[in-house]
């Protein structure tokens, strides 16, 4: 575990170990670039410093949480807890049993060493707050992929005239990207109970996040604003 990460991690190491096997980050965090993606070998030893919630083992939750933390100075959240609420809401009670907590989390110091737009870890999901001005830098040009499934929500790419690039949100494109893409895909890591392969559970959120994100009838609703909590 990085020097530095604070969290509530179980005190068994049986148990630590199995826990940080389910963290997972979301593949949208861009290589070489401020959302730099992880090799599989270390994404586990660098994941940004998150609070741990035990929610497993109590019988009395009957649904799942939303916990909203400050973004941060010069940070806003991309959505609020109603519409993370109203978005799962018309997922079958099958893909949220397992579900304990969905954090809208602050951006730190330590957080932006390893830049990522959401993560799952064991029973809960995380989602990542971006630039108040909803403008993103990078150091390098995207790569095709990368220009692509940002642009099918909405993102616009402008290269910098002093270097490096720029990717631009308003605040309709940057909701459905979270709601229809990050928070879907994350939510496709924690229903998989059958890949163990890194590239086969990234393969897997990739197609749930299509099937159940970008393709589905709820799409439009969900990108309709409401009011910020």
């Amino acid at each position: 575990m990085t020097k530095g990460f604070h969290s509530n991690l179980p005190r068994s190491k049986s148990n630590r170990n199995a826990h940080l096997g389910r963290m997972s980050r979301s593949h949208r965090s861009f290589a070489h670039g401020k959302r730099a993606r992880p090799s599989e070998r270390s994404r586990s030893p660098f994941l940004p410093p998150e609070d741990w919630h035990d929610l497993q083992s109590d019988r009395r939750r009957t649904n799942y949480a939303v916990i909203v933390q400050d973004p941060g100075p010069g940070y806003r959240h991309a959505v609020t807890a109603d519409e993370v609420r109203d978005r799962l809401a018309v997922f079958p009670a099958r893909f949220l049993k397992a579900l304990g907590v969905v954090q809208l989390s602050r951006m730190t110091r330590k957080k932006r060493a390893f830049p990522c737009y959401g993560m799952q870890w064991g029973s809960s999901l995380y989602l990542y707050p971006v630039e108040e001005l909803l403008v993103e830098h990078f150091w390098r040009a995207p790569l095709a992929a990368e220009r692509r499934e940002t642009e099918m929500y909405g993102g616009v790419w402008e290269e910098c005239p002093t270097g490096g690039w720029r990717l631009n949100w308003t605040e309709e494109t940057l909701r459905d990207f979270y709601l229809n893409s990050i928070l879907i895909h994350e939510l496709g890591h924690l229903v998989d109970d059958r890949n163990r392969s890194f590239i086969d559970r990234e393969r897997y959120a990739d197609w749930f996040a299509i099937e159940y994100g970008y393709k589905s009838p709820y799409r439009v609703a969900s990108t309709e604003p409401t009011s910020r909590s």
